[in-house]
């Protein structure tokens, strides 16, 4: 983003207007450093301010006044202002300062962050005797100048919202308009579009629309091996290009991404099958890993295969996993590749 700047012989200046309601039910603090309230944060000059009242005063030197004080918010600054510090009479609307602390330097990092030097900004008795006290409020009114101002600007520009091409897709199913194709999975039936099956898939474009394709308008296709539950979640990811909850049984369901995994090397979906080892690499434990390992050969996953052979050689496993069942339908190959690289880890 391009942005420009300008130094100016200008002044920035802001006035924050700080209104205390209750100022009677606020007596009472104590008389320390942090017995106040403080004012909402305002930006003047592009630094932040905020306004501390203590109303039993900053400490016991100015029992009978009230402490008031700016204070640089910003971290890790320094700035030349000036500011004025004034009582707002509720009666007229008109304002009187009653402190002015001329240009200089606040630091954030000491206690030059603060204005006035001075605790005692106001006896009470002037304050509760006068028209800057009305219907128990006070009203606090600062006045921050900052000159030589640098302003910061951006080039206009438009922003683009992001892409809801997946929302529109996804709502095709959901609506279940314009169906031209329908599918017998377990004894379910499940209706779609033939175009959006062949844009996210190879193989549902081959049979939909290729010269052996199985289908003629109509006419139902039946999908074997597969549950329905894996195909309704397989057609979700189809429209939608993510995993819903409500198909998935809950984050860690680990069969059904075994077998949306297989589901996906079936219909060649590339990225559902990098999703799937995904969550089935961080759901690796030692009652997991021999199948998974298994199930990443089978379907030629290399990432999720390497995966479970640097879990079972780095948590030194190996004999909690040859006890497991899932270790039975691994094959004597797989073994042998991992105790490869166990040996080779330990070399190193």
């Amino acid at each position: 983003m391009a942005t420009v700047s300008t130094c100016t012989p200008e002044v920035a200046q802001g006035t924050h207007v700080f209104d205390i309601l209750g100022y009677s039910k606020h007596r009472g603090m104590g008389n320390d450093a942090d017995s106040y309230i403080g004012s909402g944060i305002f930006t003047v000059g592009g630094y932040d301010w905020t306004i501390r009242f203590y109303p039993d005063g900053y400490d016991k030197t100015c029992l009978s006044c009230i402490s008031v004080y700016l204070e640089l918010l910003s971290k890790s600054t320094k700035v030349r202002a000036s500011c004025d510090l004034r009582l707002v009479d509720q009666c007229t609307g008109v304002s009187s300062s009653v402190h002015k602390t001329e240009p200089r330097m606040f630091s954030s990092g000491d206690s030059t962050k603060f204005a006035p030097e001075t605790s005692d900004f106001k006896r009470r008795s002037e304050i509760e005797n006068s028209a800057y006290l009305r219907g128990d409020r006070l009203t606090i009114e600062c006045i921050v100048i900052k000159p030589h101002v640098t302003e910061t600007k951006s080039f206009p520009k438009i922003d683009i919202p992001p892409s809801d091409m997946a929302d529109h897709v996804g709502r095709l199913l959901e609506e279940k308009d314009g169906f031209d194709v329908s599918f017998s999975v377990g004894g379910e039936t499940f209706g779609a579009h033939r175009f959006v099956l062949a844009m996210r898939s190879p193989v549902f474009r081959a049979e939909l629309y290729g010269p052996m394709r199985e289908a003629r308008t109509g006419q139902c296709i039946t999908i074997k091996d597969m549950q329905p539950a894996v195909f309704r979640t397989l057609l979700h990811f189809i429209y939608t290009d993510s995993l819903s909850g409500k198909h998935l049984e809950g984050d860690k369901d680990t069969e059904m991404i075994r077998l949306l995994l297989v589901a996906a090397d079936r219909y060649a979906m590339e990225r559902l099958k990098l999703v799937c080892q995904s969550i089935l690499c961080e759901d690796l434990n030692v009652d997991t890993v021999a199948t998974t390992l298994a199930l990443a050969d089978q379907h030629s996953c290399d990432k999720l295969k390497n995966s479970c052979l640097k879990f079972i050689e780095m948590s030194d496993a190996m004999d909690a996993v040859v006890a497991t069942q899932g270790f039975k339908v691994t094959c004597p190959s797989l073994l042998v590749d991992a105790l490869e690289m166990r040996r080779k880890f330990r070399k190193a």
